[in-house]
């Protein structure tokens, strides 16, 4: 049952209501297995007219033509209870129905067809063997009840413009005097009178003329029926007018078309009783009508009438063609219903709103079909009149004018683009990439190769749509028969517009067609002051002919691309050379220290001509100590490039000497100044001691650096911020950070932080999540990654960015040792002891003579020429550090003693007997220090010492006095 509902549901709508009723009386007979069944419709006052039977002979189904509403029989009295109703054989309803006439069947099963306001009709099955239906049985009849009276809601009525019925020849009548008829009708006993004329329209003979109203109801179409008796009724409802246009039976078989107005009239309460009026036969009157029909079924146009509904009343046989179906199947079918419009949702909106608007217009392109038409909806009393002409060439050829218009229009533009590109291109790259984004989209052109003669070989500059094994195979050719050498040779462009004619040009050269897979070719020249320097080949991957105007347009674009290559040539040259420099100036890798972990990175701007002066450097010392300088040469050339080279300079100099970071920077800050007044260097110098885990800050203009602590944890000191070197005015105040071991210092320059996009807070923001969310053991990563979220490779940076991060390493508490010496001549002696006893603990041996030559005479100045206190320390990493420090501030100088002085010749001693020494001056006084390298070597110096020295003992050498 479920399967011929779903069947029903999917029937589509704009069907008749004879095809309705048709449709469900079969379905309703064989899902009950019947012998047959009826279907009657109500018509005015209590008349029932049969409008459609299956499997019933002729004889019982003209008895069934006309029953009374108010009789017994099964069709009257289930429209009178509602419902559904079941009449076993034998019973007087089913008898009286049978017209005592006995069938085979078991009874007579019936359902009303309902209505908003009362029953419709009735739908009457005569069932066989199986009795009385099961309920679901009864559940189908309903429902298939109710599909019928949705449907018949939705069916078309018939229309004006209808050509005949099918299978009956329209005969045009001859023009004269339209006959009308005058009727009757009482409404409360249902007679109804004709007269003369009225019963020559209806076809009917006097004769046979039965005064009742069923006889009417007899000669109307059953597809006209059900709407013309809905207009009765609601002339009756209204106590108005009423007027309808039907086809009436004639008794040749066929139809004429009747039109027919009445007029409702009351009795003295106000109540319908009668109905009067008049009727005419249409076909005289509409021979004009169809002859217009005739006009508009074969117009050269497509055309469809819809009523108001937006049901399909007409359509002739372009529009037939058009929409790709027949007549028969467009008929009283919704517009919208139809495979093709229903593909171009835009059309229903556009075709309601006319209905409030008036006529619209509008182009539909058919998906599918590569057809354009423009359709015209006009509104007209009945409906709507819909015109569909074929506007495909048409909107071709617009189509053609437009994109040849628009690519002209691009044309122009992507040329001042390329001219505005040039002018802003300052490297090869960038002309290379200007002439590939602005001139090959234009052209329609794939590939680009711009090559230069230099030593009588073609080198590559860029390529754009060719293979890098290809490129790789060009370069660096010599000069042969080919064109791109032919024209470079000639000055003159060579085109070649195909495969065939390069081969025949150039037989020689067929693999290169195979291996690049062009089809055409430009080869132009690039000449500029005079001199061609070089070829650019601009190929397309079908065969194209350029236009003399396309031509002359390549040579005008390519003299601008030559003058912007030579200024890009001599751009990159300058540019390679300043990169060089650079590359020179700063540290080409980073020393291994012990006294910390280190990684750094410099990235040069992206923008540009000029090189930039941002640099950092490390710097170890003496006694476990390390300079981490960073700092920016404000602006960008090789002026500052130079400038950031001296500086460097001066850094390791100055740090060499031993100075404080605050005098450091005094002197750098004479030194900037001395360059030019309107020189400024931002720098950081922070001087990290191991043996003391104090890390000297002096800052001067330049961002604070971070530390990353062991918790993960970051902060930026506060700093005391002197003004950039060139403009501080001394002394450069400097501040003492303690570093915990396992934190992290991170130096970097503002082109990290800051650019035109991001102010500097945002920035010191950024780089602190940054650095809170990163692992810091390795440093290198460490570095990638700042640099990667901080400066991607997608956003160019407008200046130079240097990084330093360093992991300080404190020095072990037991690789040093702090002993104060007393202010006697007995210091010395003492000062050996502990150093005998604290390197044979360390395992340095082989280094005590050495050491205890070297502390016995910087211990003996120190109490001879100095102030106390006195101070011996010992330090022990890559190497031995002994440093006596004392009170005073006078610089110890190594003199030229001659042969007959006393004295003079201990600095000459420390000096030859240790690796390197110096001077390191504190607030309060000095410090000496010798450095030993602990290896073989200082093994083999020791061994020398001892064997100079034999069995002489310098504890037993008397105290200095």
């Amino acid at each position: 049952m479920n399967e011929r509902l779903s069947l029903l549901t999917a029937v589509e709508e704009g069907i008749t209501n004879a095809e309705v009723l048709q449709l469900a009386l079969e379905h309703a007979v064989a899902e009950l297995r019947g012998l047959g069944g009826a279907v009657h419709v109500c018509g005015p006052m209590s008349a029932m007219r049969l409008v459609g039977s299956v499997g019933l002979p002729p004889a019982l189904v003209r008895s069934w033509d006309i029953i009374d509403r108010y009789s017994l029989v099964v069709p009257a009295r289930v429209i009178a209870h509602g419902g559904e109703l079941w009449a076993q054989h034998g019973t007087r309803s089913a008898d009286e129905l049978m017209g005592g006439k006995q069938l085979l069947g078991t009874g007579l099963a019936a359902v009303a067809i309902p209505s908003d306001e009362d029953s419709f009709g009735s739908l009457t099955i005569l069932t066989g063997t199986a009795g009385e239906p099961t309920r679901e049985q009864w559940d189908f009849l309903k429902a298939v009840s109710t599909w019928v009276r949705e449907r018949m809601s939705q069916a078309p009525a018939p229309t004006g413009l209808s050509l005949g019925e099918p299978g009956h020849k329209r005969k045009r009548p001859a023009l004269g005097p339209v006959e009308v008829g005058a009727w009757e009708w009482d409404l409360r006993t249902g007679s109804l009178a004709w007269d003369e004329a009225a019963m020559a329209v209806y076809g009917t003979d006097p004769a046979d003329f039965v005064p009742r109203v069923e006889s009417w109801m007899r000669v109307v179409h059953t597809d006209d029926l059900a709407w013309t008796l809905a207009a009765v009724e609601e002339a009756i409802r209204t106590r108005g007018a009423f007027e309808a246009e039907y086809r009436v039976r004639r008794p040749d078989g066929g139809y004429v078309w009747t039109q027919s107005r009445g007029m409702v009239m009351l009795d003295g309460t106000g109540e319908p009783h009668r109905m009067i009026g008049t009727t005419w036969e249409k076909s005289q009157s509409r021979s004009a009508r169809d002859a217009l029909s005739r006009a508009l079924r074969h117009m050269s146009d497509g055309f469809l009438a819809v009523d108001k509904s937006w049901c399909i009343t007409f359509a002739n046989l372009r529009a037939e063609t058009m929409l790709r179906t027949t007549e028969e199947e467009l008929i009283g079918r919704t517009l919208w219903s139809l495979a093709t419009l229903r593909q171009l949702p835009e059309v229903e909106s556009r075709c309601r709103a006319a209905s409030q608007s008036g006529p619209t217009g509008l182009d539909m392109c058919v998906p599918n079909a590569q057809a354009c038409y423009h359709l015209r909806v006009v509104p007209i009393p009945d409906g709507f009149a819909l015109y569909f002409t074929d506007v495909t060439d048409e909107r071709k050829v617009e189509a053609q004018r437009i994109a040849s218009e628009r690519t002209a229009a691009e044309r122009s533009s992507r040329i001042a683009e390329l001219t505005a590109g040039l002018a802003a291109a300052t490297t090869s790259a960038d002309v290379i990439d200007a002439v590939a984004r602005r001139v090959l989209p234009p052209f329609g052109a794939s590939g680009l190769l711009v090559q230069v003669r230099e030593g009588g070989r073609a080198h590559t500059l860029g390529a754009v749509g060719y293979p890098s094994d290809i490129v790789d195979s060009i370069e660096s050719r010599a000069a042969g028969d080919d064109p791109g050498w032919e024209a470079w040779v000639m000055n003159e462009p060579r085109f070649i517009s195909s495969p065939e004619e390069y081969l025949a040009r150039f037989p020689g050269l067929a693999d290169r067609i195979i291996v690049t897979g062009k089809q055409a070719w430009a080869f132009m020249p690039l000449t500029a002051s005079g001199q061609t320097f070089g070829v650019c080949t601009i190929s397309f991957d079908e065969p194209r002919h350029l236009t003399d105007e396309e031509r002359t347009l390549l040579v005008t674009i390519t003299a601008l691309v030559a003058h912007a290559l030579e200024r890009a040539r001599l751009y990159d040259a300058e540019h390679t050379r300043s990169r060089e420099l650079q590359r020179a100036l700063l540290p080409q890798t980073l020393p291994d220290v012990p006294s910390c972990r280190l990684a750094a990175r410099y990235l040069p701007t992206a923008e540009g001509v000029d090189v930039g002066g941002d640099w950092y450097d490390v710097i170890p010392l003496a006694a476990g100590r390390v300079a981490l300088v960073i700092g920016d040469v404000m602006g960008h050339g090789l002026s500052e490039a130079v400038t950031m080279g001296r500086l460097r300079t001066a850094i390791h100099t100055l740090a060499g000497l031993g100075l404080a970071p605050d005098e450091i920077m005094n002197h750098l800050n004479d030194i900037v100044s001395g360059l030019g007044d309107d020189l400024y260097v931002t720098c950081l110098f922070a001087l990290y001691d191991s043996s003391t885990s104090i890390c000297t800050i002096a800052r001067a203009g330049h961002p604070p650096p971070a530390v990353v602590h062991p918790d993960g944890s970051v902060h930026f000191p506060e700093a005391v911020l002197n003004p950039p070197l060139g403009a501080a005015q001394p002394p450069i105040e400097t501040f003492d950070l303690e570093i915990q071991e396992g934190s992290v210092l991170v130096l970097f320059t503002d082109g990290l932080v800051e650019s035109s996009e991001r102010g500097i807070d945002q920035g010191l923001s950024e780089l602190t999540e940054l650095l809170q969310g990163s692992d810091t053991d390795d440093l290198d990563r460490l570095c990638d990654r700042l640099i990667a979220e901080l400066a991607p490779a997608t956003r160019p940076t407008a200046d130079d960015i240097a990084l330093l991060i360093a992991r300080p390493c404190p020095m072990p508490v037991e690789r040093k040792s702090l002993w104060t010496l007393p202010q006697d001549p007995q210091a010395a002696g003492i000062a050996r002891t502990y150093i005998r006893e604290q390197l044979s603990s360390w395992g340095l041996d082989a280094l005590i003579p050495t050491t205890e030559l070297l502390a016995s005479e910087l211990v003996g100045n120190a109490i001879r020429y100095a102030k106390g206190p006195t101070l011996l320390r010992l330090l022990y990493d890559t190497e031995l550090t002994c440093e006596v420090s004392d009170g005073s501030l006078t610089t110890p100088r190594i003199r030229h003693a001659a042969e007959t002085d006393e004295g003079g010749r201990g600095l000459q001693l420390v000096a030859s007997l240790s690796q390197h020494w110096g001077v390191r001056y504190r607030h309060n006084g000095k410090s000496i220090w010798t450095a030993q390298q602990v290896t073989s070597c200082a093994d083999a110096g020791a061994s020398a010492v001892y064997q100079a020295l034999g069995d002489f003992d310098l504890d037993a050498v008397p105290p200095i006095g």
